[in-house]
């Protein structure tokens, strides 16, 4: 993180050393009131010790965003030819200046500061009386009228004017806690729920009973996805948990010996831990199972990790940062990162929203759930968009229903970002759809923002073997785990051919990839009171650009 100057300070000491005077302190961040149902019950006892993490200024945070574009688009000289940890660091670090204003700043007040997770964060742990004085805050415990969720917070803080342009932000100050929201629901159907067969004529190759039930066989049979084994084992596969969900290795070998008999009976996934997570496997939960077996189950042979994200910083925003940082901070991080977790945008502090930084997870893909809500309850008057749905360096992933033609799943998110503007990869998609969408849903969103999904794929009646049993599971966070394998396997041909993986996605799918999506035109997803967005001919936000074809982006992403 970036910064510049030393920190002075002026001041007159009694015998005991005590400063009288500092330098003057300047508001650095303050939100009017406390986010909705979170209410101040009582000031925390001033020896209370805070956990607080010092986000510092980037060297060149643009100059990064540029070489990511520069090496993820078509055409460019430099195409897939991705920087290392080294070369990142070089835009990311903060200057030697910064990190000493900031220290002498802390040492002023008895403060020891510790290395974040990476170079760009430093760790303090300080009462709640020092943290009052020295950011001129009012910390307070917040309780959520209806969650119960406590938490120790502020309403502003302030900063010397020599630190202020060396830090981005101190969190979790004025950042409250943020739940994260899961992307699926358990659906039983009755006999001939979203049977299409009489409807729409199907694809000749894609079995009748995939109208009722999505299979691996389906999928394959879908979007031409290869059963061969992958082969290189340099390419690996992130399937990330938060809010303690399992997958259990018992069920995928169940799964994978009445779905995937091909597959060697001993096929299983390796767990890593963060934060104190744990993988319970006789507590398999719906959401770990789905994307665990949707991703051993269609990646043939990709080594794949399931990540846990522990409570231990509150099962909210703090551990999904956790979980990016240490994900980026790996000298070879997963050439493909999936997840099914996701928070309201509106709970989510700008500041931190923009400060993640995903440009070292080669292929992020996130799921796009709720359909114009954010799933946060209550009566909406606007759309709600989702994050990190909305950050453009993420592949968004919808859903859709059916086999021949595929139509927009209903529970498919899609929406405009309030935090991030629409990249220029996306002007063009997005100035076609407004113009189509003409004066439907005005006012109601972001017409400028960051729009997503992206992509989609089937999400519709899932086959998941949960304790033993085969049971039916719906939602973005079955679409999302499958065309991250696809582009998982997809990394594969490439490496062994002596090529890189593909990288971040979306400058190629919007350009000359999404000639290798299939196009869904029917359909919408709705929510707040309205029938949300239409699906429509090219990109929408709903299906965003379509479901893939294996074979198609093979071709076109040589």
């Amino acid at each position: 993180m970036v910064a510049a100057g030393l920190l002075a300070f002026s001041f007159v000491t009694f015998a005991l050393g005590a400063p009288l005077l500092r330098e003057p302190l300047h508001v650095h961040d303050a939100r009017s009131a406390a986010p909705q149902g979170f209410q101040a019950s009582n000031a925390p006892h001033p020896d209370t010790v805070l956990n607080l993490r010092i986000a510092l200024k980037q060297k060149d945070p643009i100059g990064l965003i540029d070489k990511l574009y520069d090496v993820s688009t078509p055409g460019s000289s430099n195409y897939r030819k991705f920087l290392s940890k080294a070369e990142v660091e070089q835009y990311t670090s903060p200057k030697d200046e910064s990190l000493a204003a900031v220290t002498t700043w802390l040492d002023s007040h008895g403060i020891k500061a510790k290395p974040g997770a990476t170079n760009q964060w430093l760790n303090i742990e300080v009462p709640v009386a020092t943290a009052n004085a020295m950011l001129d805050a009012e910390f307070s415990v917040f309780e959520h009228q209806k969650t119960g969720i406590s938490a120790i917070r502020t309403l502003s803080y302030s900063v010397p004017a020599s630190v202020k342009p060396h830090l981005d932000f101190i969190y979790p100050t004025t950042s409250f806690p943020v739940t994260a929201k899961r992307a699926i629901s358990s659906v039983h159907f009755g006999s001939g729920a979203h049977d299409n067969s009489t409807a729409h004529g199907r694809r000749a190759s894609v079995d009748a009973s995939c109208n009722d039930a999505i299979t691996p066989a389906c999928l394959q049979a879908l979007y031409n996805i290869p059963t061969t084994p992958a082969t290189e084992s340099s390419n690996t596969l992130a399937v990330t948990s938060i809010e303690s969900s399992s997958a259990s290795k018992a069920d995928l070998q169940s799964f994978l010996g009445k779905f995937r008999t091909d597959m060697p009976s001993g096929t299983a996934f390796s767990v890593q831990s963060i934060d104190g997570g744990q993988n319970v496997e006789f507590q398999a939960s719906i959401e770990g199972s789905l994307d665990i077996q949707y991703t051993v189950g269609m990646a043939t042979n990709v080594p794949t990790t399931f990540f846990t994200v522990g409570s231990d910083n509150g099962d909210d925003l703090t551990g999904f940062l956790d979980l990016v940082n240490t994900l980026i901070a790996q000298d070879t991080p997963p050439t493909v990162f999936t997840t099914s977790f996701g928070f309201p945008e509106a709970l989510v502090s700008p500041d931190i929203a923009t400060y993640i930084k995903f440009t070292r997870l080669h292929s992020y893909l996130h799921r796009a759930d709720c359909g114009v809500d954010d799933g946060e309850g209550g009566d909406c008057t606007t759309f709600r968009p989702t994050f990190p749905s909305g950050c453009p360096f993420v592949t968004v992933v919808g859903a859709t229903q059916g086999t021949s033609p595929e139509t927009a799943a209903q529970l498919s998110s899609g929406g405009f970002s309030n935090i991030f503007p629409a990249p220029q990869y996306q002007s063009d998609a997005i100035s076609s759809y407004l113009s189509t969408l003409g004066s439907t849903n005005a006012g109601l969103f972001n017409t400028s923002g960051r729009a997503y999904p992206d992509v989609s794929a089937s999400g519709i009646n899932y086959q998941v073997t949960i304790n033993g049993t085969v049971t039916p599971v719906s939602g973005t966070s079955a679409s999302t785990p499958v065309f991250a394998s696809v582009v998982a396997l997809l990394n594969d041909r490439f490496i062994a051919a002596g090529k890189p993986a593909m990288g971040f996605l979306n400058p190629f799918l919007y350009s000359t990839g999404k000639s290798a999506l299939n196009d869904i035109t029917e359909g919408n997803n709705p929510g707040c009171g309205t029938n949300g967005f239409p699906a429509a001919t090219g990109w929408d936000p709903v299906t965003g650009l379509g479901t893939p074809d294996f074979n198609k982006l093979l071709a076109l992403s040589q």
